[in-house]
Formats: structure tokens, sequence, C-alpha cells
């Protein structure tokens, strides 16, 4: 089969799936937190739901180590494994600090006057004022049976961590240690905690506009692939032997597991989006699943016909790609729409890497723009296409009747690939004039796990 012709076939299926007769609704205002009404009674803590939601946030953790953490490792060259490693660990240890001290209160909470659309204030600094018995404010389809307030913050802090975690397959190999951990921190401060807030807060203004983004299409993979790119150009590419344009994995095997644990890990990201076990995280679950399946087996099948065999590597990336395209839609499309999002993901990323990186020549190291920007963004795209009311009978996307939702992603978009571009070029230059963050030649040459911890990851016996 040529290359014309597979994408013939997904162009038919993508044409029967939006032939099929769908029914329309009306889009209502996006609601994270529903309106108060009389009639509802007073919410309490599900035993339920908070078990699940517990459980999930342990899954959004596993992404993060070992899941991202063996991903990159394995993509990288033996000389610079335990410095991946050491990074998504201080990651996962300094921003979930960062998080409880004032970051959930800037993400979620209340500020007055003009900022509160942009940001919230520190009226929840240290969890002050939240009791381990206090009711979760924020939920989506069950008004009454909620979970504690604290499992929303932890769970919220995995998303978080995971974030500023995925910029690292930017610059992967070439970042000094110190300079990373101060860049990562001002990054997670100035531009995660805004975004978060714009998109999920009940009071952001994109929020408000009625943007969707169920698990974190816009506020995760955009915002974390757009910082990719600008700090790959920024921090230059890596020195390699002469001739040589990209660097072989050094472990692939690494680099299934660490596939295998991230799609395991969705499952918490997305289907615990929903912050209840009931049947939108049923879906959530689901659609989770199918999207990264279509989209592992269409980058094997590009794989195939384009470089005329199938690779492991290019599989796993594939999954990859899908579970991040599914992000934003996951409480919003039915499995039609999953299987279109992961089929056209792994087209869009696969010539993204292969073709236009070359194009441009940027040092992409291990393709954090290339598959989670692009991802994220063909998501949210898809979002405004593919949201049926089946799923939530508030949301509809443009093939269900609401062009208009359509633009508001788009808008979306925009704004968070020019809020965290510009930020993240300004706070490497401040980075960069002040600790320095590339590191020299030399120490690139020898390798970040012993210049920058003394560590070898493999140590050679008789």
């Amino acid at each position: 089969m040529t290359l014309k012709r597979y994408l013939k076939f997904i162009g038919s299926i993508i044409g029967l799936s939006i032939l099929i007769p769908v029914s329309s609704s009306a889009q209502a205002v996006v609601a994270a937190v529903a309106p108060a009404a009389a009639a509802i009674p007073v919410p309490f803590i599900s035993a339920g739901n908070t078990a699940w939601m517990i459980v999930a946030t342990a899954l959004v953790l596993l992404m993060t180590i070992p899941g991202l953490a063996l991903f990159y490792g394995g993509l990288v060259r033996s000389k610079n494994i335990l410095n991946v490693l050491m990074q998504c660990f201080i990651i996962m240890a300094v921003i979930s600090l960062e998080w409880v001290s004032f970051g959930y209160s800037n993400a979620f909470g209340s500020s007055t006057g003009f900022l509160a659309p942009y940001i919230g204030g520190f009226d929840w600094a240290f969890l002050k004022g939240i009791g381990v018995n206090d009711v979760s404010p924020y939920y989506i389809s069950q008004a009454t049976e909620r979970i504690p307030h604290i499992v929303f913050v932890l769970f919220q802090c995995m998303f978080a961590v995971i974030t500023p975690a995925l910029i690292i397959g930017a610059f992967a190999e070439r970042i000094k240690f110190r300079g990373f951990l101060i860049f990562t921190i001002l990054w997670s401060i100035i531009v995660y905690n805004p975004v978060a807030h714009w998109v999920w807060s009940s009071d952001g203004w994109l929020f408000k506009l009625g943007a969707l983004d169920f698990a974190g299409g816009t506020v995760v993979h955009i915002n974390a692939g757009i910082a990719a790119l600008v700090t790959a150009i920024m921090l230059g590419k890596r020195r390699l032997p002469k001739g040589q344009h990209i660097t072989p994995p050094h472990n692939i095997p690494l680099v299934v597991m660490g596939a295998a644990l991230l799609w395991f890990g969705w499952f918490g990201f997305n289907a615990g989006s929903g912050l209840a076990a009931d049947g939108l995280a049923a879906n959530a679950f689901l659609v989770t699943h199918i999207a990264a399946a279509a989209a592992a087996l269409s980058w094997a099948l590009l794989d195939w016909f384009i470089n005329k065999k199938p690779t492991v590597v290019g599989i796993a990336t594939g999954a990859v790609a899908g579970l991040v395209a599914i992000t934003p839609a996951a409480g919003f499309v039915d499995v039609r729409g999953a299987m279109i999002i992961g089929l056209l993901v792994s087209v869009f990323c696969f010539f993204m890497v292969s073709k236009v990186k070359a194009k441009l020549g940027y040092d992409d190291s291990l393709d954090a723009f290339g598959v989670h920007g692009i991802g994220g963004i063909w998501g949210a795209i898809a979002t405004g296409l593919f949201a049926t009311p089946v799923i939530q009978s508030a949301y509809s996307g443009a093939f269900f009747g609401n062009p208009k939702q359509l633009g508001i992603q788009l808008i979306a978009i925009g704004v968070t690939l020019v809020y965290s571009g510009v930020l993240t070029a300004v706070i490497f230059k401040i980075v960069e004039k002040t600790l320095g963050i590339r590191v020299t030649a030399e120490e690139e040459d020898a390798g970040l796990d012993i210049t920058q911890h003394d560590e070898i990851a493999y140590n050679e016996t008789d």
C-alpha cells in the first residue's frame, strides 16, 4: 500500500464518521463548578469518588516518575540518562512544594479586581483554611457526591509537576542542572499557574469564554510544547559527531517501558479529570485508550510505508501522541471522535518530527514540541470539532451544530502559544544572564551524568 492510498483510507474513515447523522445542541457556558441552586442538597464527601481520585492521583504521579523519566531516559545517550532521571525527580520534589505553598492558590484560588480573571490570590497559601474534611469546591458532573478538597489539591499538583517535566525533552543533553532547576521553578510560577487559572479556575477568563480543556491539552501540552520549542531554539543545537544530525536511543526497552507506563498512568490523567467515578470517567477512560491505540497503529503504518520498516520507537511515540491529542477532548468526544483524533495526530506529529524539524533546523532533542505541542494543538482543535452532546449534553463542537466552539478553541490555543512562548524566552534570558544555562563544550562531550552529578549509569565489570 502506498502513502497516498493510506491517507485516502484515513480520509474515508473521517468522511464516513462525519456523514453519520448526529444530533446538535446549543453550546452552554463551560462550567467545572456548577452554579449553586436552592434545590441542590448540601455536598458531601463520597467514599467511592474519593477512593477513585486517590488512585487517579497516584497514576498521574506514575506518569512523571518512572514513566516520562524512562521514556526520555531511554531516548538520550547513555552518558546522559541519569541527568534526565534526576531532572524528573527534582521536578517532582520542588514543584510539589511550590504547589502547596502558593501555586495551588495562584492557579485555583480567587483574587479581586482586574487580576481576578488572570491569576488567583494567596488565600489558600500553605493550604490555609482547607480542612481534612472540607469538600472540594471543584466538580464536574456530580453536584453533591464530591471529593475532599485536599485530594483535589494533590491531583492538580501532579499536573503542575508533569507539565515542566515535558519540556525536558527539548533541551536534553546540554543544559546546566542549576540553570534548569531555576528556570523550571520560575516557569511554573510565571507561566503554568496563570494559564491553569485562565482555563480551569471558575474565575479564569478563558474558562468564562467557554474554552474546553478536559484534562490539559492547552494547560499542559500546548503550554509545555511551545516552551520546549523556545528553549530548544535559544539553547542551540547539541554537539554531535561530524555529519550526525540525530542520536540513536541508547536503550529502546526503557523507551517502551516508559511509554507503557505513560499509557497506564494516562487513565488517571484523563479519567480522573471528571473528579468522580461515573459514566463520564468511564467514557474518558475508553476514548483515551482508543485514541492511543489508533495513533500507535497510524505511526507504525507511516513508518512502514515511508521508511520501509515499522519501528518500536515509532509505535511508542505514536501511542504517546495519541494520548496527548485525546487529553483535552476526553470528556467531550465519543469513540468515533477518538479514533479520528488518534489516526490523524500521528500524521501531523510524524511529519513534524521527520520533515519540518529538519527543514527548520532547530534541535528539539526528544521532540517535545513535535509530539506534545503539535499533538496538543490538534487535540484542542479536534475538541472544537468533535465534542458531542451525547457525552455531555451541554457541550458540542462544529460537527454537532456549534461552530462557535472551534473559534473559542483557536483563541485559547493562540493566547497560550503567545503567552507561554514570550514568557519562556524572558525567563530563559534571565537565567542565562545570571546563572548560565548551557553546559560547556567539554562538559557536554563528557556527558551530564558525570559532569552534573558525578555518577555514571552503567559500570563496566569483568
